[in-house]
């Protein structure tokens, strides 16, 4: 006998939607609702995968098609929440492209808050944090995430120091030299941050500032120079295999 077809089959659309779900109905209007009528060409009754971030994933079908909204019957939970590593990224904003991709490889990588930081040297000061944060949506939408990052103002690095939460490790990448990272994330399990500063570096002040934060441990990243989004990625894949879940068999 041939094999019963997965359901919902791989190829379903999956979204993002901005509210708890249940079982019920979901009204789609916008973009999300042009992407499945006049893109994906859904039709009465086929499968869609929706989550918020919230309640997990769930199995959702088309009950009512219009020009410019349709209605989906939100039907059955495929999967919870996923547990999300305690990991923020406090990083200074880039220029527009690579922040975006930032934002997407942050949520890519599992992380669960980020905050902008404002450092002397930082070359942006105004961010779209609605551009932003659609970014980290379709990053999740894409990798199968059932959370995404929540993602604040901007905040200005000595109010950031000023307010710390002493339980929380904060390794900031030192260009001027660190313990080896790897290691160093290794002996602090727990909660944590990666702070990386703008394209020119922190400061003497602020490295200062820094380093006298009592959960403050500087990090090198290797020999070589990395730009700020490269230094951010690797900062965080080493944070999720010497102590997230990275070593958590799936």
């Amino acid at each position: 006998m041939p094999a019963t077809p997965a359901w919902p089959p791989q190829s379903t659309p999956r979204l993002f939607i901005d509210q708890p779900l249940a079982p019920g109905s979901v009204r789609i209007d916008g973009p999300q609702a042009h992407y499945l009528i006049a893109v994906m060409r859904m039709k009465l009754g086929d499968p869609v995968k929706l989550f918020d971030g919230v309640t997990g994933e769930w199995l959702a079908a088309a009950a009512s098609i219009g020009k410019r909204d349709l209605i989906l019957d939100v039907t059955d939970q495929l999967r919870p929440r996923e547990p999300v590593p305690d990991l923020w990224l406090c990083a200074a904003p880039l220029k527009k492209g690579r922040i975006d991709w930032l934002m997407e490889k942050a949520c890519e990588l599992g992380v669960d808050r980020v905050v902008p930081v404002l450092t002397r040297r930082t070359v942006v000061d105004r961010l779209n944090l609605e551009r932003l944060r659609a970014h980290m949506i379709e990053a999740a939408e894409q990798c199968g995430r059932t959370a995404v990052p929540s993602l604040e103002e901007p905040v200005k690095l000595p109010a950031l120091l000023r307010e710390w939460p002493g339980e929380r490790a904060l390794f900031f990448a030192d260009e001027t030299g660190g313990l080896p990272a790897f290691a160093a994330m290794r002996e602090r399990p727990g909660p944590a941050a990666i702070l990386i500063g703008p394209e020119g570096g922190f400061d003497d002040d602020e490295r200062t500032a820094i380093r006298a934060l009592p959960g403050a441990v500087g990090i090198s990243l290797g020999p070589r120079i990395l730009r700020a989004d490269t230094a951010a990625a690797a900062a965080l894949s080493l944070w999720m295999a010497a102590t997230g879940d990275w070593q958590v068999p799936h």
